[in-house]
């Protein structure tokens, strides 16, 4: 296996790992080496789920759920079908991440109106799915190699702008917080100034307790006299 595959793969499983992720894998042109890339990384029962390889038209749709109006349409490798293939391997295998690949590896086109080395690959979250298409020139081994390639280079750098994204509405997020929980302080403030300014403002009523002239107020302690009879 190429070097430079490898290292790609283990950046990839080495960020699945520290977010305690997990990824599944469905394949076209490449045939399960995506997938043997990946579990050749010791440990991979941890994050890898399972993968399809679905070279047959007929498969991407009874196993992967791909549409068929948009195989017909946009042919096999395709951005649409990439992307479906990707949610569909998701849905399957309960997965964090998916990857998908699907291409032509040569060495011809069989009638298709791509040229050979022409690949999409697809990459799928809860949350977010997209795909991204390169070409590559070489025998048929050399194609797949490269694709699978892609692939692992294609999925960090989405895994990082997801990140990213996540990162940016996080702070968002936070901001929105402090902000509402300023304004919830301003309110407060404001309205104890009121309270304050009505209680300064309010006119206050001495109130006079008179007597009648002539008139008893009631006494607690009474004067008794006691009027003791002779024996």
């Amino acid at each position: 296996m190429d070097a430079n595959i490898q290292a790609a793969a283990a950046r990839l499983v080495r960020k699945l790992k520290e977010g305690g992720l997990s990824i599944t894998v469905a394949e076209s042109c490449t045939g399960g080496l995506l997938a043997s890339t990946l579990t050749d990384i010791t440990g991979a029962s941890g994050w890898f789920r399972q993968s399809w390889v679905t070279y047959a038209n007929d498969a991407k749709i009874e196993v992967l759920g791909v549409n068929a109006d948009d195989l017909n349409a946009r042919g096999a490798v395709s951005a649409k079908v990439a992307i479906q293939m990707a949610q569909g391997a998701l849905k399957a295998a309960n997965a964090d991440y998916a990857i998908s690949v699907t291409g032509i590896a040569g060495p011809t086109n069989e009638g298709s109106s791509k040229p050979v080395g022409t690949v999409y690959v697809g990459i799928a979250s809860e949350f977010w799915a997209e795909a991204k298409r390169t070409q590559i020139g070489g025998t048929r081994s050399e194609n797949k190699n490269g694709f699978v390639h892609f692939a692992l280079r294609t999925a960090m750098e989405c895994f990082e702008a997801a990140m990213s994204r996540e990162k940016a509405e996080g702070i968002q997020a936070e901001l929105a917080e402090l902000e509402a929980e300023r304004k919830k302080a301003e309110l407060e403030a404001e309205r104890e100034r009121r309270d304050q300014e009505a209680r300064e403002n309010a006119p206050w009523q001495d109130e006079a307790w008179s007597k009648e002239d002539g008139e008893q107020g009631d006494e607690i302690g009474l004067e008794v006299e006691w009027n003791e009879s002779e024996e």
